[in-house]
């Protein structure tokens, strides 16, 4: 590890025109060594400084020796630890709840894809809930443009320098769906899934359509209506068909020009260096997240229901360090809350109830905070995704005895230091395997979870599924891209409880707890998930 850091310490300096005695170069070796992770914006600030230094003082030496670089790590350091002492000293960093940041579904910036200048733009202007026409139509050439140039970054799909015998088997071009006309052989191409026919699927993407033939096709996750597809064809006869492929964080990230695409904001290296630096110190932090917390007691099941969270908080409320934050997921009520539900009042006190409880574990409600995500079948004004969150209406009584209760939108997004998650509450297992076109390949695995995992990953969306099954927002399909890949995403689903980590990315189910008593206690820093049940 260390003749890596030392490579990469030399190259850098190398480049910006330093060449480096062997004592500089043990001096900023234990100087990254306090950055594991983030070496790379270690040497990048302590470049900067040293160049910044060299020009004040007037004096430019391309040989650095021990005395300067020792100065500048000294300065850097000294800066490092007055920010720490002035953030605790004004309470910013006084307790771990203070690092959570909650991004609503509505709030997050939008961006479009210009692939004649081959770059991103920020959307500006106000979005309507009530799209025109063209807002759909923008919804599927959005998703398109977003997967396509991130295509074009992959190595076995972007056009060879040079026309070698190598090319020819290493690299699979996409052409145009256009360019197909008159042509014969084997072709790559890509396109949105659709059924133009009865009984005919169609691959198109910006230029043209053509019918295809999936009954040879092998493919793995789950592939249905309106899902982005890479294929390998002969005259319209699908030979295999899978999705783009993914591109890891940190490729992503330096591709976007800064932009902010979670919704956290942008930082500078002096930032997320701190902010890493405070999170290799929150080892102990948690977050415990629960599905399917039933509120109203008209039967003896949901009594049990409310006696077994109260088990829960009572067992955390005796740990040493308590969670740093409990998320409850819908669905809140048994029974859907649709237009024949008419005990709006009874559950409006039953959240009350709820909040009592929460409100008797003192060291919780002093020292944890308390999110609350609607499900599928929660009361709200729509059953389109993004998802607003629950009515006042119903959690007034609940805020009283928890004043600092989050009532988020579904999904919604969390920073945790430079941690970006997702939570998203929808039974998604049972729609996307209802919706599938053809059963996956079980090759490589048979587990419906982990196909799930990989279809929404390598989709960048959360919900891919046809507008007709899962009605979308069109002005606020953005909200649920997933596109740079989060460091965790947790899918609330009534199936089984379930952990995968796929591509490095954390996903996880925590079940149902009315009806399984499962959750998922979850450490942030290490992303560790502990399947927890009564």
């Amino acid at each position: 590890m260390s003749s890596t850091v030392r490579k990469l310490i030399q190259k850098k300096f190398k480049i910006r025109g330093y060449t480096l005695k062997i004592d500089a170069l043990d001096q900023i070796l234990s100087f990254t060594n306090r950055f594991l992770g983030a070496e790379d914006e270690a040497l990048d600030l302590l470049l900067d400084h040293l160049q910044s230094q060299s020009q004040k003082l007037g004096v430019r030496s391309s040989i650095l020796d021990k005395e300067p670089v020792s100065r500048a790590i000294t300065a850097l350091l000294e800066a490092d630890d007055a920010v720490d002492e002035d953030f605790i000293a004004n309470g910013a960093v006084s307790s771990s709840t203070s690092a959570i940041r909650v991004i609503d579904a509505f709030l997050i910036p939008k961006f479009r894809y210009d692939p004649i200048k081959k770059q991103f733009h920020e959307h500006t202007g106000g979005l309507h809930i009530h799209g025109d026409a063209s807002a759909k139509a923008a919804l599927y050439k959005d998703r398109f443009l977003l997967l396509y140039q991130r295509v074009l970054r992959d190595s076995h799909f972007s056009k060879p320098a040079f026309h070698t015998e190598m090319s020819h088997y290493g690299s699979c071009e996409i052409a145009p769906i256009q360019s197909l006309v008159g042509q014969m052989g084997r072709r790559w191409v890509m396109g949105v899934i659709s059924q133009l026919e009865d009984g005919h699927f169609y691959l198109e993407d910006l230029t043209a359509s053509v019918e295809i033939d999936l009954s040879k096709a092998i493919s793995f996750g789950l592939i249905f209506f309106s899902m982005i597809l890479n294929s390998s064809a002969i005259v319209g006869l699908v030979i295999t068909c899978g999705f783009p492929p993914l591109e890891e964080r940190d490729k992503s990230l330096k591709s976007l020009a800064q932009h902010d695409f979670f919704g956290g904001g942008t930082l500078t290296k002096e930032e997320t260096l701190r902010l890493a630096e405070l999170e290799k110190r929150s080892l102990n932090d948690m977050f415990v997240i629960l599905s399917d917390i039933w509120v109203d007691s008209e039967e003896v099941i949901h009594k049990k229901a409310m006696g077994k969270l109260e088990t829960v908080l009572d067992g955390f409320e005796s740990q040493e360090v308590v969670p740093s934050l409990f998320v409850f997921m819908g669905n809140f009520c048994s029974h859907p809350c649709n237009l024949s539900f008419h005990s709006f009042s009874s559950l409006r006190s039953q959240f009350g109830k709820l909040g009592q409880m929460i409100g008797a574990h003192q060291r919780l409600k002093e020292h944890s905070r308390f999110m609350f995500i609607p499900g599928p079948e929660d009361a709200g004004p729509s059953t389109a995704l993004p998802r607003c969150p629950l009515p006042k209406y119903l959690t007034e009584e609940l805020q009283k005895h928890i004043p600092n209760a989050i009532f988020a939108s579904n999904p919604c997004r969390v920073k945790f230091y430079t941690q970006e998650i997702v939570f998203f509450r929808h039974d998604l297992l049972y729609r996307m395997r209802r919706s599938c076109l053809m059963p996956p390949s079980t090759e490589e695995t048979d587990d419906p979870f982990e196909h799930l995992v990989a279809t929404i990953t390598h989709q960048s969306h959360l919900c891919p599924l046809p507008l007709i099954v899962q009605p979308i927002i069109w002005n606020y399909d953005h909200c649920l891209h997933l596109y740079p890949s989060p460091h965790t995403i947790v899918l609330g689903d009534k199936s089984e409880q379930k952990a995968f980590k796929y591509t490095g990315i954390t996903c996880f189910n925590p079940g149902s707890f009315s009806n399984d008593s499962t959750f998922v206690a979850y450490r942030p820093c290490t992303q560790e998930v502990e399947l927890s049940a009564l």
